[in-house]
């Protein structure tokens, strides 16, 4: 017998997107940093590469250790390429999360202890310095993790404050949406504040009686009925997908082997507003609770009611606590994309 679950709308609202859903700010991103490091501690799934030998003999010569890479013979140390990305206005003592893989023949890094390492930006210079304790990936032991595992110590130079101007670039180019926002930034304002270059480029100059972070919040929060969608990535070898929180889910029937979905519009009443179990937050199985969203959820009949309009973040949720397999969760994902369910482009990653 199939397992049947709903999901109910019981209010509707005409989704719209804000400014900032569907831009970003010139100047305002994530900078790369690399590193190359040492991983000591390993308990013989280390490499014994050249490299490796002439790295370890180049640390200990810092501590007037002067020893030939030949009389070097451990495999419990690894050379390893060290990433991060610095957010933008990343300020001195600001933590990272770590990203290492291994580049000689180790076996795994795993619970390894990365020495003191420089990140370097693509100008040359040090914006972090890592260290820590390694936890691998559970299907590839040769790279990793450090959460919070670097500090920042050098800034970015850039002085949002005293800009005159913010450009903001599309993510996708658009002519109709480029000239919906210049028509909305100048109607908000009451001025021609907004100037449309091309399809993805709006610069806009800022009210001097405005200060940047002010002007910024109210720009980007700007309402548009727009036609850009979000992105659903689905990564089919390790079995992931990622996705955004709001991304709704419109009626449909879906049956397949082992469950059918069915999303269906319910009229809301005053009596469900009042009902104090509808508002109880996500309750499943035994004592088990997810969330603090309205929705009850009942195993036993696999029903799912929920007073906001379902979105793929509570499907994805709904389909693991049945403890379905990733591949019909990413079945299911690309069906409501081919019935245009979800007003998302779904990437394949392979």
């Amino acid at each position: 017998m199939k397992n049947i679950f709903l999901l109910f709308f019981l209010f509707i609202n005409l989704y719209s997107q804000t400014i900032k859903d569907i831009s970003n700010i010139v100047g305002i991103r994530e900078n790369q940093l690399i590193g190359h490091g040492l991983v000591v501690g390993l308990p013989g799934t280390g490499d014994k590469s050249k490299f490796t030998m002439q790295s370890l003999q180049n640390l200990l010569r810092n501590s007037y250790i002067k020893i030939p890479t030949t009389q070097i013979n451990s495999k419990n140390i690894a050379t390893v390429m060290v990433t991060a990305s610095l957010p933008p206005f990343a300020r001195q003592g600001d933590k990272l999360k770590l990203n290492i893989s291994s580049i000689g023949d180790a076996k795994s890094i795993d619970g390894g202890q990365l020495l003191l390492t420089q990140l370097k930006g693509v100008d040359g210079k040090v914006y972090a310095l890592a260290q820590g304790k390694i936890i691998a990936n559970p299907d590839v032991a040769t790279s990793g993790y450090i959460y919070d595992g670097a500090i920042v110590e050098n800034e970015i130079d850039f002085n949002l404050r005293d800009e005159k101007y913010i450009t903001l670039s599309l993510l996708k180019h658009d002519a109709k949406t480029a000239a919906l926002i210049e028509e909305k930034i100048n109607k908000q304002f009451g001025k021609n504040l907004a100037v449309a270059y091309d399809t993805r480029t709006i610069e806009i100059a800022k009210p001097l009686d405005y200060s940047m972070i002010r002007f910024l919040s109210e720009i980007q929060n700007i309402k548009l009925d727009t036609n850009i969608k979000k992105k659903i990535i689905i990564d089919t070898s390790k079995e992931m997908i990622i996705a955004g929180s709001d991304i709704q889910i419109e009626p449909v029937t879906i049956s397949r082997k082992d469950f059918t979905l069915r999303i269906k519009k319910t009229p809301l009443n005053d009596k469900q507003w009042e009902d104090p179990a509808v508002n109880a937050g996500i309750d499943i199985g035994d004592d088990v609770k997810l969330g603090n969203d309205a929705v009850e959820v009942n195993l036993d009949n696999t029903l799912i009611n929920t007073k906001k309009p379902p979105t793929v973040s509570d499907l994805m949720r709904a389909m693991k606590t049945m403890k379905l397999p990733i591949n019909e969760i990413i079945d299911t994902i690309r069906s409501l994309n081919s019935l245009g369910a979800i007003n998302a482009d779904v990437e394949i990653v392979r």
